[in-house]
């Protein structure tokens, strides 16, 4: 385990859309939690255009905790967005993401940040229960990783979730991400380094209702499958290929069969049939050239999404914030 002369800072970044009951709650609930730690904290709570009484509720504890930062949004973005503006205000020599709702059970934080002492770059929380959540949640959620982990070069573990720590190396990596539709957790996964899990049953919500209805959900499993694969593109050429070798094959063989040895079979191919497979030639070739096309359109996506090239371990620096 690493031995530490000075207390080290830890940012707790909360996302908040529409919490103004929960916001006192899991601030109480994380401050008995880190308050025996030997470590300095700052909580970073990024109000992501809440319609409710969040913004009172969380100036209120800025006022009474000089710990306590505030980031406001000017509308409602996305909690994607909220991580990222999290991330990029801590200070801290690692960060700490959490969920408003109660639901990441907070007295795991302790468990968290032994497993990043001992020199764990990306301590990840796994949702392990689902509890009352709709059966068809489960199978696309279940499916949804599958399909992920199968045509994707970032390969993560099934139900991963938000609540997660991480070395400032990866902060600062992470800052260099200019991705407009994100998942944070998908770029932190790509991102590699040395990572752990930690496996959790999550908490009923005790007030409020979800924000990520089903089309949410689906608009960003979508986001997450385009930004890291371009397997769809390729798919067009690949199909072309197939389509194009077989059509040809055919055409050769109705050819040969037909004029070149007068139909020793008695097939009496029609001149339908023929065109209709000189059709599916042509479909081929457009297709195939679909996918030369995507070769050129995937590396303008490489460009445009400006991801760092390399992310470098560096040793560990201590950082400071002020005290309550």
């Amino acid at each position: 385990m690493y031995r530490r002369m000075t207390r080290q800072v830890i940012s707790v970044i909360i996302p908040v859309y529409n919490e103004e009951a929960n916001i006192p709650l899991i601030y109480k609930a994380i401050k008995k939690v880190v308050t025996p730690l030997e470590f300095n904290f700052e909580f970073i709570f990024v109000n992501d255009g809440s319609q409710d009484g969040s913004l009172q509720a969380l100036e209120t504890l800025s006022r009474k905790d000089k710990r306590v930062k505030v980031i406001d949004f000017a509308r409602n973005f996305g909690k994607e967005m909220a991580i990222t503006a999290g991330l990029h205000e801590a200070v801290g020599d690692a960060a700490l993401i959490i969920d408003a709702d109660l639901q990441h059970p907070v007295e795991l934080i302790p468990e968290f940040i032994a497993k990043w002492e001992d020199g764990i770059d990306v301590v990840i929380g796994v949702r392990e229960s689902y509890g009352k959540e709709p059966f068809l949640k489960k199978f696309y959620s279940a499916l949804f990783y599958k399909l992920f982990n199968a045509i994707t070069e970032t390969k993560t573990v099934p139900h991963a979730t938000d609540y997660r720590l991480i070395d400032r190396a990866v902060i600062d990596a992470f800052k260099q991400f200019k991705e407009q539709n994100r998942i944070a957790r998908g770029l932190i996964d790509w991102l590699g380094y040395r990572r752990e899990y930690i496996y959790f049953t999550a908490s009923e919500r005790i007030n409020g209702l979800p924000t990520y209805s089903f089309l949410k959900l689906a608009r960003l499993a979508l986001d997450t499958l385009v930004g890291h694969t371009l397997l769809p593109l390729r798919l067009a050429g690949w199909i072309g290929i197939f389509i194009t070798g077989l059509a040809s094959t055919a055409m050769a063989f109705i050819l040969i069969e037909r004029f070149g040895m007068h139909d020793p079979w008695n097939l009496r191919i029609s001149g339908t049939a023929m065109l209709a497979d000189f059709n599916m030639i042509l479909i081929g070739i457009v297709l195939m050239s679909l996918g030369l096309i995507s070769l050129y359109v995937a590396n303008i996506h490489d460009q445009t999404i400006a991801r760092p090239l390399y992310a470098i371990r560096r040793p560990r620096q201590h950082r400071s914030v002020s005290k309550k």
